[in-house]
């Protein structure tokens, strides 16, 4: 049964905070936005920590404190290259890691269970999630002369594919593969949902490209990098869906009224940022 009050909280939650994303990638700095990017995606991983089961607080805070200093540490050695070396270079490897997560996805038990080393992994996980994530969105959002109209669009293409697949799962869900896309992962997930997560990706890309002052020889370059972005935004959602199915959590946090935690709204968006950022480098729009 549907609940209205609930659906009422989420609403008015969106549409909160949708204005004020919305508002710091455009009119904000990129030293302001970055910071307060990793404010964000440092809470999204404090979550992480949770689902990885570290729960004492002390370890979670000198976790959370090691990333801030890599964060920084990666600022001041930037600092010094005009091509932003090391933030690239982290962003690529955020590449691979996501490659890398298709295979923990398909062997679903793996770390699976409660001892040490199964931690360990997943803390890995999180800072090659969390940490080229945010230097992909630091690069996006500092190139010339629209990086702030680029990062808006990558993140558009994330936020229409979400709205696209829930819209084509709940319609044809089902039937029109007869199957859905990892049952033991995220049951509700269907092939159909997507379909229409990269229908709605390619709309919001082709007009989002021309925004950003892409012209139309390079439009077809800004498509193939939106249904990739798309597609690495699902896997990102199925590997938090992964950690909340090994310890039978069903949101990562309450911070956010209706919506769980920062790291629901930013899972799709930590794969998706890294593959957005090498496509627009490769094809040079």
């Amino acid at each position: 049964m549907s609940n209205p009050g609930g659906t009422k909280v989420r609403v008015i939650a969106a549409l909160t905070m949708a204005p004020i994303a919305i508002a710091a990638i455009l009119l904000l700095s990129t030293p302001w936005l970055s910071a307060l990017a990793a404010l964000v995606f440092l809470v999204g991983l404090w979550e992480w920590f949770k689902l990885a089961e570290i729960d004492d607080t002390l370890p979670r805070t000198l976790l959370l404190l090691a990333n801030l200093l890599l964060m920084v540490l990666l600022v001041w050695a930037s600092a010094g290259s005009p091509d932003l070396v090391p933030l690239r270079l982290v962003s690529l490897l955020g590449v691979f890691w996501w490659v890398l997560a298709l295979l923990w996805l398909r062997f679903f038990d793996f770390a699976s269970d409660h001892e040490t080393w199964a931690r360990g992994f997943k803390l890995a996980a999180g800072t090659l999630a969390i940490v080229p994530a945010w230097c992909a969105l630091c690069l996006i959002h500092a190139g010339q002369p629209y990086g702030h109209r680029w990062l808006f669009v990558a993140l558009a293409i994330v936020w229409a594919a979400d709205s696209g697949a829930y819209f084509a799962g709940r319609h044809f869900g089902g039937r029109l593969f007869g199957r859905k896309l990892a049952p033991r992962i995220s049951p509700n997930k269907t092939i159909e949902g997507v379909f229409g997560g990269v229908v709605a990706g390619l709309l919001v890309g082709a007009a989002g490209a021309f925004f950003a002052g892409a012209g139309l020889i390079e439009l077809p370059y800004v498509l193939i990098v939106a249904v990739a972005t798309v597609l690495f935004s699902v896997v990102g959602d199925l590997f938090e869906s992964l950690l909340k199915r090994h310890v039978g959590a069903k949101d990562s946090g309450d911070v956010i009224p209706g919506h769980g935690g920062v790291l629901d709204r930013i899972d799709g968006v930590l794969a998706a940022l890294p593959i957005f950022a090498l496509g627009k480098e490769l094809f040079g729009f």
